[in-house]
């Protein structure tokens, strides 16, 4: 008996795969995809500058202990994919744990970060494009937002025309983005070494001492903006149904891809803490003036004519995760389509392409038209929903370290293995993460968090929350369509539905009540 209701659940007479492209992708493919989809480069550029504005030289460490909830939250995702492996993951195995309204929450959440992500990656691939030509322009001109949407557009063609010619994208601009980081570190100590950094300041073991920190609020800030940098390993997951071996590849190249980023993050940090030091003025990565972009700052004095290959290294960063970045999204929605949670549009996979065409080319829509009317409101506005990504980010990750603990919860005593990597793991990790969640909503209440006001409070909080509350509205809508019955009965999607659900007529058998 399903766990959601008193009907007999829904049952397959021949399980077969939702029509992606299966066997398509290995370890290293899927890994490769993992890196492309946090934005190794400009992630960092990104936050660097306000981790160290949070806790100073305690950067490193922060960075270190914000992979700790995102190493966990691995572990709860491999546990899982290892029994379900299905590409809607946090929405799947949610549901299948907590049932469907939990389940379409966490499904929602996924969409949302996506969503926000791609508006920003775009809008910041057309700001770097256009600085290649020396032109620094405002957000909001014609020209940024033109080239913003023609990126949006190419990449969703990208990933539209297939995951394997996406692949062999994603490894030339994967290995253009390390070739450039590579660069940074060897120039940077370099310089320190032959005494011309500007503002060289000898590496120090304090730098990774997690009882350093001196101020609280600080500490849990910088976490906040660390854990958004390692945002993205999760792809390797919503493509588990087109890897080659479905189980086991996916859950090892989260791990692997996770890994990396840490010893990536944490070299970067340090060569630049070495090379530009920490004071708040000129290159110094303490100057508030160049916290949103710290290679802006320093390319020209690290690189002199060359420093144009750190902007284009940016460029490639946002342009190669605007595309990994629809992957997770546009699958998402397809199980959902699935397994009826949405319309029957969204489980259209292309005959020839085998990717989720509809949901991928909805996915490419929605978001230039969030990008476009976000921006042309107020780009104050965009900026802080992207503030508020953190909050999507560890509202859908502690859902799936939850369901993992709940999924299992009968298999705990099997073995001290089950009860660490199914049990003890997701659960730290899902409570981190909803520890920062909660902060993280309460800091964003103050009204000088962000750049906008909105009824009264902290323009930051109204989006962030407004965006997750905007799917309770949606879920309740959907509730009302006759097609969403068997979902939210949970017929067509509970803890004994076989993974990889199709939908065709005739596959199914019929329940008591005359199934779906």
């Amino acid at each position: 008996m399903s766990d959601f209701g008193s009907t007999t659940p829904i049952r397959l007479e021949r399980p077969e795969g939702k029509g992606l492209a299966s066997g398509t992708l290995g370890l290293w493919g899927s890994t490769v995809i993992g890196l492309a989809s946090t934005a190794p480069v400009y992630s960092l550029v990104a936050t660097l500058g306000f981790v160290v504005l949070a806790v100073g030289a305690q950067a490193p460490i922060a960075f270190v202990i914000a992979f700790v909830p995102m190493l966990f939250i691995a572990f709860a995702y491999r546990e899982l994919n290892n029994e379900i492996p299905d590409c809607g993951t946090t929405f799947t195995w949610a549901a299948k744990a907590f049932g469907p309204r939990v389940g379409w929450m966490g499904g929602w959440g996924v969409a949302v970060a996506g969503m926000v992500v791609l508006a920003n990656l775009a809008q910041i691939a057309s700001v770097y494009f256009w600085n290649l030509f020396g032109l620094e322009l405002a957000n909001n001109d014609w020209r940024i937002i033109l080239v913003a949407v023609l990126f949006i557009a190419a990449m969703t063609w990208v990933s539209w025309r297939g995951v394997e010619i996406g692949e062999r994208i994603q490894n030339i601009l994967l290995a253009i983005q390390y070739l450039a980081l590579g660069i940074f570190v060897i120039a940077a100590l370099t310089q320190y070494f032959t005494g011309t950094a500007p503002g060289a300041t000898p590496f120090s073991w304090e730098w990774l001492n997690p009882f350093a920190f001196t101020d609280y609020h600080g500490f849990i800030e910088a976490v906040l903006y660390a854990l958004f940098i390692y945002w993205g390993w999760d792809t390797c997951l919503a493509l588990n149904e087109e890897t080659k071996d479905p189980k086991r590849i996916p859950g090892r190249a989260a791990l692997l891809t996770t890994i990396i980023l840490l010893f990536t993050y944490v070299a970067v940090t340090i060569a630049a803490m070495m090379y530009a030091g920490l004071g708040d003025s000129g290159t110094g990565l303490g100057n508030e003036a160049n916290a949103d972009d710290f290679f802006l700052a320093i390319k020209d004095g690290l690189l002199g004519p060359w420093g144009w290959l750190l902007v284009v290294a940016v460029l490639i960063s946002a342009v190669s995760s605007t595309q990994t970045t629809i992957l997770p999204t546009a699958r998402g929605t397809l199980a959902m389509g699935v397994y009826r949670a949405l319309p029957a549009r969204f489980k259209q996979v292309h005959p020839v392409y085998k990717t989720p065409s509809f949901s991928t080319i909805v996915g490419g829509v929605v978001a230039s038209a969030y990008y476009v009317g976000m921006t042309l409101i107020s780009d104050n506005i965009l900026q802080d929903s992207i503030a508020s990504l953190g909050l999507a980010i560890a509202f859908y990750y502690a859902i799936t370290g939850f369901a993992c603990v709940w999924y299992y919860r009968r298999e705990l005593r099997n073995s001290a293995r089950d009860l660490w990597f199914r049990g003890i793991f997701p659960l730290l990790g899902g409570l981190l993460l909803t520890y920062a969640f909660v902060q993280s909503a309460v800091d964003m209440w103050d009204v000088d968090y962000g750049n906008t006001v909105l009824l009264g409070i902290g323009g930051t909080f109204v989006v962030g929350i407004g965006a997750l509350l905007l799917g309770v509205v949606l879920m309740f809508i959907w509730y009302l369509f006759p097609r969403s019955k068997p979902f939210f009965r949970g017929q067509s999607l509970n803890r004994d539905t076989p993974v990889m659900v199709p939908e065709e007529p005739g596959e199914y058998t019929r329940s008591i009540d005359g199934g779906i």
